[in-house]
């Protein structure tokens, strides 16, 4: 559906400025049906208006349309699936995306347009659902899929997740346009344009605000092999990329693998950077300084919290003298750092928020994010709420940036102010200012300090920058 990044990554921050990723799970998806021999046709609703995705929609008469939601974007799914069956009557529609996933038929009962969801992984599940579309077969007993049958909603039982990561087919980018528009925020990457990678899928840790189509982390981790992932980086260079921005939940969950797959990427010689993320426990310099020499430039390492008493209630499962040694390991070893922070853990208070605050600046990484934290459905924050806090009714604050959770222990409005005092303290640092100005060398370093400087001045500027309504 339409929506606008803005929404979500507002310019007027330090930190983040325009994000447009590519869709990964959706090229995923697409590939799989080009491989089966169906005509796709991709529109990404960050680049047209909603009357657009429905005008082209109509133009392109096809027999099955899926729409990709967030939470943040239920509404907006739902329109767009609204007025592409007033339009086209026969169209079957389905959903997919980690809210239809986390709601399963529970969305068919929400928007009455839409014929089906996915509830898992999406690639085979739509290839053998346009299968028996095609040929007629009724959908009872499609693993992986929430449908409509009359009046009734059915849920099938779950597809089980796929196992050999390396049959799926590379994401088909080339259903992307002109690749270049896709511009991640300025201060994420050195070389354009930019392709989204990953390696393997599913996490082991049991964060508690953390969405995993396996609940309960039984498959744990699937890797591809070091091979399959070698070819898509060399595919994505010859379609012109330059730079890979690997997604994995952690890079480094296997620190073997990890060190093989940077070994690798040195060998070959292959003229790209690349952006990794890993978990703070998982990493070390050896590994880090492996990263550096192949081509790594920056890493986003998770920190959350400057309060270990919060990072057990994340359960994190780390401690602070772990996050302040990867930190320091990547600094020294010359990465660039990246670290993003939560503001309304449960049971945080307004003081302890400080805290993280000063923590985030002890640290002194190269970049630092600090987002409300969210209670996204099909987490266990979201699965017991009663328990943690407060919520709000609109799905439209289901972004990091729109407090939609609030602890017993604290106000909205105090995530709102606690938020503009971290930005304003960590990004208004005369070492770090100084830093910025002297790491100056090229022109794309000159836009993002122009950028940053002018979501600095709006921090001082616009006191009310995250709510009308903020101050204590």
């Amino acid at each position: 559906p339409s929506w606008v990044p803005e929404d979500i990554f507002p310019t007027k921050t330090a930190s983040s400025q325009i994000n447009y990723w590519q869709p990964l799970g959706t090229l995923y998806v697409a590939a799989s049906l080009l491989e089966a021999g169906h005509e796709v046709r991709f529109l990404n609703g960050a680049f047209l208006s909603h009357d657009e995705i429905i005008d082209e929609t109509e133009r392109y008469k096809p027999d099955f349309a899926g729409i990709y939601s967030t939470t943040f974007g239920w509404s907006m799914a739902k329109n767009t699936a609204g007025d592409i069956r007033r339009r086209m009557k026969d169209v079957f529609i389905v959903a997919g995306g980690p809210y239809p996933i986390a709601l399963k038929g529970g969305c068919l009962e929400d928007a009455k347009s839409l014929d089906a969801v996915v509830t898992g992984e999406g690639e085979a599940t739509l290839v053998e659902l346009l299968e028996r579309l095609s040929r007629g077969i009724p959908l009872n007993g499609l693993k992986g899929l929430a449908y409509r049958e009359g009046d009734l909603v059915v849920e099938n039982p779950p597809r089980p997740l796929i196992d050999d990561l390396d049959s799926l087919p590379f994401p088909a980018r080339e259903l992307l346009g002109k690749s270049d528009s896709y511009i991640p925020p300025p201060a994420t990457y050195r070389r354009r344009p930019v392709a989204v990678v990953i390696s393997s899928r599913g996490c082991n840790r049991r964060c508690i605000f953390c969405f995993q189509i396996d609940r309960q982390r039984a498959k744990g981790i699937r890797y591809r092999s070091i091979d399959n992932v070698m070819k898509e980086i060399e595919h994505c260079l010859r379609q012109g990329y330059r730079e890979i921005k690997f997604i994995d939940d952690t890079l480094a969950a296997d620190y073997g693998r990890a060190l093989e797959l940077a070994e690798e990427i040195r060998r070959r010689g292959l003229d790209f950077t690349w952006f990794a993320s890993a978990c703070v426990h998982q990493v070390d310099r050896r590994l880090l300084k492996a990263f550096r020499d192949a081509g790594c430039w920056a890493i986003l390492m998770g920190a959350e919290s400057g309060v270990q008493k919060n990072l057990n209630t994340l359960r994190k499962g780390i401690t602070l003298e772990q996050i302040r040694r990867a930190v320091r390991d990547a600094k020294d070893v010359g990465l660039r750092v990246f670290t993003p922070f939560l503001i309304g853990i449960p049971g945080e208070t307004y003081e302890e928020a400080l805290k993280t605050i000063d923590f985030a600046c002890e640290l002194d990484p190269d970049m630092a994010n600090f987002h409300s934290l969210t209670p996204f459905p099909g987490t266990d924050l979201f699965d017991n709420l009663e328990r943690f806090g407060t919520v709000s009714d609109d799905l439209k604050d289901y972004t990091y940036q729109g407090a939609a959770f609030t602890p017993y222990t604290m106000g909205r409005d105090d995530i709102r102010e606690l938020r503009q005092i971290a930005f304003r303290r960590f990004y208004s640092r005369p070492g770090f200012l100084i830093r910025r100005l002297l790491s100056i060398r090229t022109l794309h370093d000159v836009v993002i300090s122009a950028k940053g400087l002018k979501g600095l001045l709006w921090l001082w500027l616009k006191r009310d920058l995250f709510h009308p309504n903020t101050g204590r």
